[in-house]
């Protein structure tokens, strides 16, 4: 398969699909049509046909991006098979059950919109990994990139545990789509090692913190009012990064270096997350009516940074206070370095994947994962007396019978602890409450990796903890794990 013919430089993701450096981010078509009013979609092809004819050929969107999608598709229609510019985007469900005809109609849909036979690149995101329907609904992507209907599965803001325990089961995933810039620099961190490892390559937004990072902000004071949703999320950025004090410095010292280069202060900025080994493309918004900005977004190929550049900005990064958590976390857990700010609402409304229900024979409540061995061995997922919830040994069994990610037992850790903080919150907890783990392996070889698995969720918790090389696990389980909780 050709496509529209780039002036840019270009990466390989797994499987083979090459993309231009820059893609043309659609996401500014939401807020521009947040008032209503839908951008024409022959005004819009016009302004996406300016990029291509600049040499500007793949285009990143998603289903809630306004018309974006109907709007690249008046785009594609313009070019024969074989030689249509790129087109990305993403599905975002909400969490709950996935059938393979909820995730093919969610895939049709795509299709639809975009009047295409297959998509380029389908990503996907998921709220709440404590709702184990995302491993479905990314083996039926696979089933339907195996038909011809997807040409590369990517995902949207995974973690590093997440994007690990995907691969571990059997998903072919292309890319991870994660914030990444000098400001914030998770990224850089076990997402990027992960990268190294499996070939999974990074698309990064957010490189100019909703074009906070440029010379226009350079020496200004801090706005009392943010007029937009781009803005009013990257502020969100600067304040968790420190403040606005050593963000001007940081803008400083990237106008220095851009002056050395004779380049822009955002090329610097851009130049930086292009030179991180694991980012195969960079996020650049497509203004639709505004101004284009095709030669300064080239620029950021006309030069690199030095090891005097690099030792400039990480004397800077060494004095900012360090985004928290991984990748993704922004979207899960406060704080909330969203658009809209804290997102508790929205995550307290999605459906727990298990169901709690008043224990008959004393006062109390069960929770139950559906498992099939629950009536046979007469147990429960755990079980809430006052103010206590006890959780059972649990496994990465997904569904009634299937194994998780077989033999990775840092991977099967992840999903144990998801399913983990799913049974607490159906009884009305919530992970902070754990007191107690207690944790049996098959191989004493993997206590390091589980541990760190254990630490990823309970380092800010510190419960009182056991870990035990137990040996003969039943079936292909590495680790089993039970906790106890004091709801408080």
């Amino acid at each position: 398969m050709t496509t529209a013919k780039s002036t840019l430089p270009q990466s390989q993701l797994p499987g083979g699909l090459s993309v231009p450096r820059i893609l043309c981010g659609l996401w500014q078509v939401a807020d521009i049509e947040r008032n209503g009013m839908a951008i024409d979609p022959q005004r819009g092809g016009d302004a996406l046909q300016a990029y291509v004819n600049a040499g500007f050929t793949a285009f990143d969107m998603a289903d809630h991006y306004g018309t974006a999608e109907l709007i690249t598709a008046n785009l594609l229609r313009r070019h024969p098979e074989g030689q249509k510019p790129l087109a990305f985007t993403k599905w975002c469900p909400e969490p709950g059950p996935m059938t393979a005809e909820i995730v093919r109609a969610g895939v049709a849909e795509r299709l639809d919109r975009l009047g295409v036979s297959c998509v380029d690149l389908l990503q996907f995101h998921w709220w709440s990994f404590e709702h184990p329907a995302w491993l479905d609904a990314l083996h039926e992507i696979k089933k339907l990139k195996d038909e011809g209907l997807v040409r590369a599965i990517g995902v949207t803001n995974f973690d590093a545990a997440h994007l690990a325990l995907a691969l571990a089961d059997g998903i072919p995933i292309a890319s991870n789509q994660v914030s990444f810039s000098v400001l914030d620099r998770r990224a850089r961190g076990d997402l990027s090692a992960l990268c190294a490892l499996t070939g999974v390559r990074l698309l990064a937004y957010g490189t100019l913190n909703g074009g906070f990072l440029s010379e226009k902000w350079l020496g200004k004071p801090e706005p009392a009012e943010i007029p937009d949703w781009s803005k009013s999320k990257y502020k969100r950025f600067i304040d968790a990064a420190g403040g606005w004090t050593i963000y001007q410095e940081l803008l400083a010292a990237l106008d220095r270096i851009a002056r050395i280069h004779k380049v822009s202060l955002s090329n610097v900025a851009t130049r930086w997350v292009l030179e991180q080994p694991a980012v195969a493309a960079i996020i650049i918004g497509a203004r639709i009516g505004e101004n284009d900005h095709h030669d300064s977004n080239r620029a950021v190929f006309s030069f690199g940074l030095s090891p005097q550049d690099h030792e400039q900005l990480e004397g800077i990064f060494a004095r900012m206070v360090a985004i928290p958590g991984d990748c993704g976390d922004e979207y899960r857990k406060p704080p909330f370095l969203t658009a809209s700010g804290d997102l508790s609402h929205h995550l307290n409304s999605i459906p727990s994947a298990y169901s709690a229900q008043a224990m008959t024979h004393r006062a109390g409540t069960r929770v139950s994962s559906g498992s099939q061995w629950e009536p046979i061995a007469g147990y429960s997922r755990a079980v809430r007396v006052r103010d206590t919830i006890h959780v059972s040994g649990t496994t990465a069994t997904h569904g009634n019978n299937r194994c998780v990610a077989p033999g990775d037992a840092a991977a099967q850790t992840t999903y144990i602890l998801d399913k983990i903080a799913a049974s607490i919150s159906a009884a009305g907890g919530k992970i902070e409450d754990v007191v107690r783990s207690r944790v049996y392996l098959r191989h004493e070889k993997d206590c390091e990796a589980v541990s760190r698995a254990h630490g990823r969720v309970f380092g800010n918790i510190m419960p009182a903890n056991t870990l035990i090389v137990a040996g003969g696990l039943i079936g292909d389980y590495e680790v089993e794990i039970e906790v106890e909780a004091i709801v408080s």
